[in-house]
């Protein structure tokens, strides 16, 4: 078997937003639509730290569909659009058969992961862009991220973790004991995002020890 899942490590990410460009050009997304965000571990906006002054502490979140073991969307899912692939454990999102009914976004317990095109897709560039195996953007469709899992079958790692220049994000097999995902954390402290709502995240963040 296989398990896909993404580490990013708090200590290494600076909150540049390159995954989350890197991720939009690779899947040619609209405007509307931004696959991968990132939030701010510290105060209530954008890149505000948390505490006083001379006891700051600040971290990001990059943030994105978490490929759940136990994935609430598709139990929902009237059309089976949205689909666990057994063979991987991506978290798949088939818009040919999404009838925009939104019961996904309502399920699932990390808001924002999930992207309903309202309108029609509303290109970012004059011309396509990215990768010509990534998914058609369609209008009254939910789409979120697939863990870029064409270029996974073809042995590359998702865009957001290519286009990462910090190397804060690694991804690998947690089957595989070897692989460098399944090393880090068995040896570094980590978390996961809402671990009560039960439906065991893969993406993990490495706990920043430094406090910076």
């Amino acid at each position: 078997m296989t398990k896909y899942a993404i580490a990013v490590d708090e200590h290494r990410c600076i909150g540049c937003w390159s995954c989350s460009v890197a991720c939009k050009l690779e899947n040619n997304l609209p405007d509307q639509s931004w696959w991968n965000t990132v939030l701010t571990v510290g105060g209530d906006s954008m890149n505000t730290p948390a505490g006083e002054y001379g006891k700051n502490t600040i971290a990001y979140n990059p943030y994105h569909c978490m490929h759940c073991d136990t994935p609430a969307c598709t139990a929902v899912c009237p059309t089976g659009a949205t689909y666990k692939d057994e063979e991987t454990g991506i978290v798949m999102q088939n818009v040919s058969e999404c009838i925009g009914c939104r019961s996904c976004i309502e399920a699932c317990p990390y808001t924002g992961v999930r992207t309903y095109l309202e309108e029609d897709p509303i290109p970012a560039m004059e011309w396509p862009v990215g990768n010509q195996q990534a998914p058609d953007h369609l209008v009254n469709t939910v789409e979120k991220c697939i863990m870029c899992y064409y270029r996974v079958k073809d042995g590359k790692d998702p865009a957001c973790v290519e286009g990462c220049p910090a190397y804060a994000r690694v991804f690998g097999d947690l089957d595989d004991p070897e692989s460098e995902v399944s090393k880090l954390l068995a040896e570094r402290e980590y978390y996961v995002l809402n671990p009560d709502a039960g439906t065991g995240p893969n993406v993990y963040y490495l706990k920043d020890t430094t406090q910076r």
